[in-house]
């Protein structure tokens, strides 16, 4: 059961003592005192703190300054470098930005044992990345709704074509990729 589902009202064992009066259980106590265990968003803070520590050790290593910025932004922990100059953590096109998320991805599933779906950014690459390509998927949704067409893009990343399928969606129209990795595409379909 979620911690969204739980509610005051859960039932409790109870029995009732010869004068009458109701008293709860011990083992409705006992459950009652049981944790479910970590909630999603606690789950998503751990997750978030297990790979803070990955990447200050590897900044550490690297030689490089820069802080760390943890938070859960939607179903996801999300942990962005800010500070100095850290370009060569990007890499030309966020390949390496792209590199660095995985290993980090896969620190926290050498602590946990589970798969994490962690977005990482560094200096703000994916933030403004992020907004160029919603201004893209303005356009194509815009072009598809004038011509009654299909629109293709370029080849993108899995973390640009989500951007892309989100804002089209949100604009009214569906979308679909096509093509094969590293040349995967979104197509924008009219309405």
């Amino acid at each position: 059961m979620s911690d969204e589902t739980m509610t005051d009202e859960t039932p409790v064992d109870e029995t009732v003592d010869p004068a009458g009066e109701r008293a709860e259980d011990a083992a409705g106590d006992a459950a009652g005192d049981q944790s479910e265990g970590p909630s999603r968003t606690e789950q998503l803070e751990q997750e978030g703190e297990i790979a803070a520590d990955y990447l200050e050790e590897l900044l550490d290593i690297a030689d490089l300054d820069g802080d760390l910025d943890i938070d859960v932004d939607g179903d996801r922990a999300a942990v962005s470098i800010v500070g100095a100059e850290l370009s060569q953590l990007v890499g030309d096109k966020g390949e390496v930005l792209e590199a660095l998320q995985e290993l980090t991805r896969l620190a926290v599933y050498r602590e946990t044992g589970e798969r994490t779906r962690l977005m990482l950014d560094v200096s703000g690459y994916r933030a403004r990345k992020r907004e160029e390509l919603e201004q893209v998927a303005a356009e194509s949704v815009e072009t598809a709704k004038q011509t009654g067409e299909r629109v293709s893009l370029s080849p993108m990343t899995p973390f640009e074509r989500k951007v892309v399928h989100d804002a089209v969606a949100a604009a009214g129209l569906t979308s679909e990729s096509e093509g094969a990795e590293p040349r995967r595409f979104v197509v924008v379909l009219p309405g």
